[in-house]
């Protein structure tokens, strides 16, 4: 039988029973007071305004009535789901399509498959990439001692930037893999200097680790701060240290080469203010992936998880700066 079987995938109330079972693990919460396992009731069988598509209006699954507070919630209140038209059920399709497909499911497809309009589809996507967002590390990478990679990639071109040799012309990402956790940390730059990787590598590495990076010189100083710096040559086509074999990147660069297969093959462009929620998608995923012990149903359960507290508005491509 095929995941998408689960009657969560097809039907609306089975949809909202398995969202709550996720979000109020912990007990019912009214997104308006903030009480938890307080009164609460439920308000079955209301139905929205009719209209010329509902005469008899639609039944408002999982609506309730915080006795505290008074006011109707439901479990999308306050999650990127919040506002949603599209049925919930057709979102917990959307979201497992994207957690299961390694490098990506294009807005079009997401459009085809769901039966949505193709501006639709591509909002939730984004919308889903926001739940897929982490925050801070818990702890600095490299915290017991390990070996954490580094290493930047070029994708794209920036719009209105004449295209020359180098990278100026691309959007620049840099990537910090923890060889012992299997945990990634993606980040949007504006360019390949000291001054915007610097800050990045401090910030989440601890001092105690192994830092592995390439020849590039901008590591060089930074590499001081650490208890060891291991390097590899690349531009002598030297890609493990003959004299240590744990010296390289290729943790990190593989990671790379599916970023960049999902965004040449999958979305083929991304413009530059959406591409720090790309990252988190591929981060999310690279984090969350078979060999850290998570499967399909495992990784799209994390990524409803992170739907609580974020909001993702709307903005007309001419209304964004």
């Amino acid at each position: 039988m095929s995941v998408l079987s689960s009657p969560y995938f097809h039907d609306e109330a089975k949809a909202y029973e398995y969202l709550e079972g996720i979000v109020w693990a912990n007990g019912v919460t009214c997104p308006h007071c903030g009480t938890v396992n307080g009164r609460v009731y439920d308000l079955s069988g209301v139905r929205s305004k009719a209209s010329k598509k509902n005469p008899e209006g639609k039944v408002r699954h999982g609506l309730k009535k915080c006795g505290e507070c008074r006011k109707q919630f439901t479990v999308k209140v306050g999650t990127v789901f919040e506002h949603a038209r599209i049925p919930l059920h057709k979102m917990l399709q959307a979201v497992h399509l994207m957690v299961s497909s390694k490098k990506g499911i294009s807005a079009h497809q997401l459009h085809r498959v769901l039966e949505i309009q193709y501006k639709s589809a591509w909002f939730l996507a984004h919308r889903i990439r926001e739940a897929m967002r982490s925050g801070d590390l818990a702890q600095p990478f490299g915290s017991n001692g390990g070996a954490v990679e580094v290493d930047e990639t070029y994708i794209g071109f920036k719009r209105d930037v004449p295209t020359r040799r180098g990278t100026a012309h691309k959007h620049g990402v840099v990537a910090l893999v923890d060889r012992e956790s299997g945990q990634s940390k993606w980040f949007k730059i504006d360019g390949a200097r000291a001054d915007d990787i610097h800050p990045i590598v401090l910030n989440n590495i601890s001092r105690e680790a192994r830092l592995m990076t390439d020849e590039a010189k901008m590591y060089r100083k930074i590499g001081r701060e650490f208890r060891e710096h291991g390097t590899t040559t690349h531009a002598r086509m030297e890609y493990v240290n003959p004299l240590d074999r744990t010296i390289h990147t290729n943790t990190v660069e593989g990671a790379f080469s599916i970023f960049k297969r999902g965004m040449r093959g999958v979305y083929q462009h991304c413009q530059e203010h959406h591409l720090h929620r790309y990252l988190a998608e591929y981060e999310f995923r690279y984090n969350n992936r078979e060999a850290n012990g998570i499967d399909d149903r495992m990784r799209s359960v994390a990524a409803v998880k992170g739907i609580v507290g974020k909001r993702l508005t709307y903005a007309r491509p001419d209304e964004i700066a």
